[in-house]
Formats: structure tokens, C-alpha cells, sequence
């Protein structure tokens, strides 16, 4: 039989969560420290999409005003990838992807204020929901991983920014364009950065201009390429078939597809104990519960992906 476009759309959805859920286990495996991660993961993608014309035609098509507007919330989305790879070198990824599910608390709180649209407790319930958890994985962990936490709840907050921001002004661009715009513009942003980082945070620094090694450009191709760019492609086909609250449970799967991803790969639970898992356990729940409460609708901005990955893609 045939596969109807709902159910194609849904295998699309769970493929691109599974390639996000990588992106962590990628992080720890390649040695560069966060900022030449990222600053080559950034470039990678950049660079990828000034090759596509539709990239340039939707450039031509905006204003100055708005160029300015897509640079300065790349400039939050460069800050936010910084930190979550920091969080993954100076913890590990399970507790860099489990410090994200902080991200709804501040988006209840934020998300009004950029947006404009009315304050809701019920999102904020959801919200602080997740803190008895989050204190589970902070116990559950050896002391030497904490600065890690710290460093993924400022990633956590940093998403609550510019993911609102990507939706005020999402209508007014073509997708990849408003993408390539974000990710150059934190591509100057980082380099720019980097002669201050020794001094501003030295566990982040690192040489931006020396080629990376055969294993380490490999991982940063994938990386910024079958974990980046394809599953922004199939999300915004996939998401034209599928209400926002059958994604919001298939993108909470991330966390889950990511801390198995770093049992199977790279080991990491025999550096947490059985309290973290607990803490995992009541984040999740509350992740899951959240979209039980929300009315179906539809996906009204896929586009808010290009950037996010799978974090805060449901208004």
C-alpha cells in the first residue's frame, strides 16, 4: 500500500528528531573545544546555503531593517549553540540535553513579553514543574560536571530568547535565507569573539583559523550538514501534514534519542548515578504532559526550526 502524506510526514519528523538527538554524541566526539565547534559548525551551513540562488533572491527581497533584525537574533542563536557545546565539553550530553528542558520555564515568562500574546500559568506550571528534576540531576552528578549545568541552563534561557523572536518575524522572510542570515551573522559574531575568549571564559577558546584534523572535519561535515541542513529540509515538508501537538510529543523525544544515543556511543552512564535518571524521569514527564493540555492546531511556523533544531517549536 502506498504511504499516505500524514504518515510519510511522520516518519520525516521522527527522522530529523533522531538527527538532532545526534548532534550532542557529535559534540563530545569531536575534540575542538565549543568555540571552533561551532564557529566551523555555523560556517559549514553558511557556506552550504550561499551555494543555493533561492538563498540570494530572498536576501534581495529584504529590508535593511529586517537583515538587521535575522543578524541580532543570530548573534543569540551563535550564544546559544556556544554554551550548549560548552555545557557538553565541561559536562557531558546527557546533561547538556536535559539542562534544554529548562528552556519552557523561561519561555513562559519571555515568550509574552517579545511577543506581546497573553501570559499563560498553565505554561508557567509546566514550567516550574521540570525544577525538582533538574535539582535530581544536579545531585545525580560528580561535582566536577556542575559548572556544566550552569552553563546549559544560561543555552536553556538563550533558546527562550531568540525562539520567540524567530516567531515575530518569521512571515517575513524565505526560511533558508532568514537561516543563512542567523548563522552568518553568528559566524562574525564568534569571530569576533575569539581574540576576548581566553580572557572571558578560557574552557570555550580556541584557534578558529587552524584546519581541523581528518576525524574532527569528518564529524563537523555531518554535524553541520545530516544533523543541520537535512533535517531542516524534511521539517518543513513534514510539518505541512502534522498538528503542532503530534510533533510537540515526537520533538520531545530528542532528550530521550540523545541520552540512549550517549549510553550506546559513548558510555555516560558510568558517570551518573541512578538519582540523575530519576531527574530525567520527572522532566520528561512534564515535557510529555504539556502538549496533553493545549489544543490540536496546526503548525504555524515551521521555519522556526532552521535554527532551533527541535526546541521550542510549538507556540
Amino acid at each position: 500500500m502506498p504511504m499516505t502524506p500524514t504518515a510519510k510526514a511522520q516518519l520525516q519528523i521522527h527522522l530529523c528528531v533522531l538527527l538532532w538527538g545526534f548532534t550532542p554524541i557529535l559534540g563530545k566526539l569531536i575534540s575542538l573545544s565549543a568555540l571552533p565547534l561551532v564557529w566551523w559548525r555555523m560556517l559549514i551551513v553558511v557556506v552550504a546555503l550561499a551555494l543555493l540562488p533561492r538563498v540570494w533572491r530572498g536576501l534581495r527581497a529584504m529590508s535593511p531593517r529586517l537583515v538587521l533584525a535575522y543578524c541580532g537574533i543570530g548573534a543569540i542563536v551563535a550564544l546559544h549553540w556556544l554554551t550548549f557545546y560548552g555545557a557538553i565539553k565541561l559536562s557531558n550530553a546527557s546533561v547538556a540535553v536535559t539542562c534544554i528542558a529548562l528552556a519552557p520555564a523561561f519561555t513562559s515568562v519571555i515568550e509574552p513579553w517579545l511577543t506581546g500574546r497573553p501570559f499563560s500559568w498553565r505554561e508557567l506550571l509546566f514550567g516550574v514543574a521540570v525544577l525538582p528534576g533538574v535539582a535530581l540531576v544536579v545531585g545525580g552528578i560528580p561535582d566536577g560536571m556542575r559548572l556544566g549545568v550552569l552553563v546549559g541552563a544560561i543555552s536553556a534561557l538563550l533558546v527562550a530568547l531568540f525562539g520567540p523572536l524567530n516567531k515575530r518575524l518569521i512571515d517575513h522572510g524565505e526560511p533558508l535565507t532568514i537561516t543563512g542570515l542567523e548563522l552568518g551573522a553568528g559566524t562574525l559574531l564568534l569571530t569576533a569573539l575569539a581574540p576576548l575568549m581566553p580572557m572571558l571564559f578560557p574552557a570555550f577558546a580556541g584557534d578558529l583559523f587552524v584546519l581541523p584534523g581528518l576525524k574532527d572535519g569528518v564529524l563537523l561535515v555531518v554535524l553541520s550538514l545530516a544533523c543541520t541542513l537535512l533535517p531542516f529540509a524534511l521539517s518543513l515538508v513534514a510539518l505541512k501534514h502534522l498538528s503542532a501537538y503530534g510533533v510537540q510529543l515526537v520533538t520531545n523525544l530528542e532528550p530521550v534519542y540523545a541520552i540512549v544515543l550517549a549510553i550506546v556511543l559513548l558510555g555516560e552512564q558510568r558517570e551518573l548515578t541512578p538519582l540523575f535518571y530519576l531527574g530525567v524521569g520527572i522532566i520528561l514527564a512534564a515535557v510529555f504532559l504539556h502538549p496533553l493540555t493545549q489544543r490540536p492546531k496546526r503548525i504555524e511556523h515551521p521555519e522556526v526550526l532552521g535554527t532551533s533544531e527541535a526546541k521550542n517549536i510549538v507556540e
